[in-house]
């Protein structure tokens, strides 16, 4: 056949390299217009948790709904839900509409066509003020003051026993599985889900004490262990709390205040008996030297709040650590091989070119490891050794010239991580978090949490009163459906690992033909509609492409057009249906001998909308 049926969506792309401009390319957090009517739900299905009297008496005004539903002042990770949604994950996320999106257009994108779904019914947001006041009411003799204070008591020395750790320096809040305490605390905290009556908004009587018995009845290990069919706390994903910005360490940007802060602490320094200056050093710059020394002593500066004389205590502290943990010496051992090479590695950077260091926590899961690493203290010993010489080699590849990169973006992903019940790696969790929050101040650009589960948001809620703005604003929370869009918004697709929906295979046995520097497209790929992506051919050669639909669910096929309408079209790739447990990334190459185009096509019959990477590369044709 001579002639292609027309798509609903074609994008052409030439056979040239890609830019630069093309690797900040629209974030799958897009198509803001669709959000309103995709998240919202029917009042029959949408859950309202009761009031939380436990916590009311520590509020002041009463407040239309639960603290827990309630977060203003965050900035959405996560800003669309698909039609198909649940209950459930709707009240993860439920102010998405309300963001804007950082990204408007997609380049290479011909406008699709949309099927558009029937509205739902709006719940308009006066009723929810009325409800909760009508609750309000019924309070005084729901439930006595008596009653509900021993635990709320309980749960507030809880959270003060918190505050020392994640006030100090809480750049590294690594997610270390909390106390058993702490964790049924902020479960109780919860009120279980109930579903309103339709015809009866008033609530039933002494919702309170029966969420309180029902989960006193449970064991810490049921509630982590429950089945996905049972009813779960709704906690919303914490917001972040707008993008945070690096601070400068150029000096003449630094305020009047940060420069004699800076001067202060060079002179204390200069004068100190315990500190020899011109001759310590440390993560290869020396004290007093360059501009790089004054990068590393803002450092102390800023976990200290520019305070000079608690900077200089600091620092002593740090390199007098260093001495004797030996930290020279360390970064020479051999420790743990490469058993933990899955746990904790770098790869690629982030969009602010920050190197990403990711730490799998389910990976210590494997008993096996899990014994070798952890079983007992000369063990763990060595694994927070190990722990620390990553880091230090991490860090002297860092720019430490000022207006350089100086920092690293964490990415934590929490698919099944270890709960409380692992006693032997939280000693071994909390030793390293120590370290690091004590020695290692601002090397954190970016926390970003994935695969987020319902227990960590509980635990988070608890410490979260002590974490200051600036530590929030670092954070990022992503629940298992959106942990890929939420990488996707700090770095490049080519830049994430495979496993969580990238192009990059830095970490695997594969041959690839493409590095980091070849820069990949992304193309959001509406409900029920077909997109086509164009390659150029203007001279005889090899196109090699590579290209994954996220999730899948969809029918890809590849095939060759030539312009000359004598000729014949080339099916390359028969369109066949992809399943989500199908090879993660489709290669193909195909050599081209007159000029033409390739078509790539997906076709998303699915209700949701899904997010297609490709990239391609021209290759001199071979005989």
């Amino acid at each position: 056949k001579k002639k292609m049926p027309q798509d609903s969506a074609t994008t052409t792309s030439p056979p040239q390299p890609l830019t630069a401009a093309d690797s900040m390319l629209s974030s799958p957090l897009t198509q803001q217009e669709e959000a309103p009517k995709q998240v919202t739900l029917a009042p029959e299905v949408l859950e309202l948790p009761e009031p939380n009297p436990k916590l009311s008496s520590e509020s002041d005004p009463p407040l239309p709904i639960t603290s827990v539903s309630e977060s203003p002042n965050y900035a959405a990770e996560d800003s669309q839900q698909p039609h198909g949604m649940t209950p459930e994950r709707v009240t993860l996320e439920p102010e998405g509409p309300n963001h804007a999106a950082e990204h408007s257009e997609q380049p290479h994108r011909a406008t699709l066509e949309t099927v558009s779904d029937p509205p739902l019914p709006l719940v308009s947001e006066p009723e929810e003020p009325n409800h909760a006041a009508a609750e309000e009411s019924e309070k005084p003799h729901q439930v006595t003051p008596e009653k509900e204070q021993p635990d709320t008591e309980k749960a507030h020395k809880l959270m003060l026993e918190q505050r020392k750790k994640y006030t100090e320096v809480a750049d590294w809040t690594e997610p270390e599985p909390p106390d058993a305490a702490v964790l049924e605390a902020a479960a109780a905290s919860e009120p279980e889900p109930k579903q309103p009556d339709p015809q009866n908004p008033e609530p039933a009587a002494t919702p309170a004490p029966a969420a309180a018995s029902s989960v006193e009845s449970r064991s810490l290990a049921e509630m982590m262990n429950r089945e996905e069919t049972e009813d779960k706390p709704k906690i919303q994903i914490p917001r972040n709390l707008g993008s945070f910005k690096e601070e400068t360490n150029k000096i003449s940007d630094l305020s009047e205040t940060e420069l004699n802060a800076l001067h202060n602490l060079r002179h204390l320094l200069q004068e100190s008996t315990t500190i020899d200056s011109s001759k310590s050093s440390i993560w290869g710059v020396p004290l007093l030297k360059d501009d790089r020394s004054d990068v590393v002593l803002l450092k102390f500066l800023r976990a200290r709040d520019f305070k000079p004389q608690e900077a200089y205590s600091m620092l002593s502290k740090t390199l007098q650590w260093r001495i004797e943990f030996n930290i020279e010496e360390l970064l020479d051992e051999n420790l743990l091989g490469d058993d933990l090479d899955k746990v904790v590695f770098m790869q690629g950077h982030d969009r602010e070119n920050h190197p990403v260091c990711y730490n799998v926590y389910g990976e210590s899961q494997s008993k096996d490891l899990y014994q070798k690493t952890f079983s007992d203290e000369e063990k763990r010993e060595r694994f927070l050794r190990w722990r620390i010489q990553f880091l230090e080699k991490s860090i002297r590849k860092l720019d430490f010239l000022p207006g350089g990169v100086s920092t690293i973006c964490q990415v934590n992903d929490l698919k099944n991580s270890p709960g409380p019940g692992k006693t032997e790696l939280r000693l071994a969790t909390k030793q390293a978090l120590h370290l690091l929050q004590d020695n290692y101040p601002e090397f954190v650009s970016k926390q970003i949490f994935i695969n987020v589960p319902w227990w960590y948001l509980a635990f988070y809620k608890i410490i979260s009163p002590f974490i200051t703005q600036r530590s929030k604003s670092k954070l990022v929370f992503a629940s298992p459906s959106r942990s890929s869009e939420t990488l996707f918004k700090y770095l490049s697709p080519q830049h994430v690992p495979v496993q969580y929906g990238g192009l990059s295979v830095d970490n695997c046995a594969c041959n690839s033909d493409f590095t980091h520097d070849d820069t990949a497209t992304e193309i959001t790929v509406k409900p029920t509609t077909k997109q086509t992506v164009e390659i150029v051919i203007y001279e005889k050669c090899t196109i090699v492409w590579e290209m994954r639909v996220v999730g899948w669910e969809v029918l890809y096929g590849a095939e060759f057009v030539p312009e000359n309408k004598q000729g014949y079209t080339v099916i390359i790739q028969k369109p066949r249906k992809m399943a989500a447990k199908d090879e993660p990334v489709v290669s193909q190459s195909f050599k081209v001998g007159e000029v033409g185009k390739i078509l790539l096509t997906v076709d998303n019959p699915n209700s949701a909308k899904k997010m297609l990477i490709y990239r391609f590369k021209v290759k001199p044709f071979a005989v």
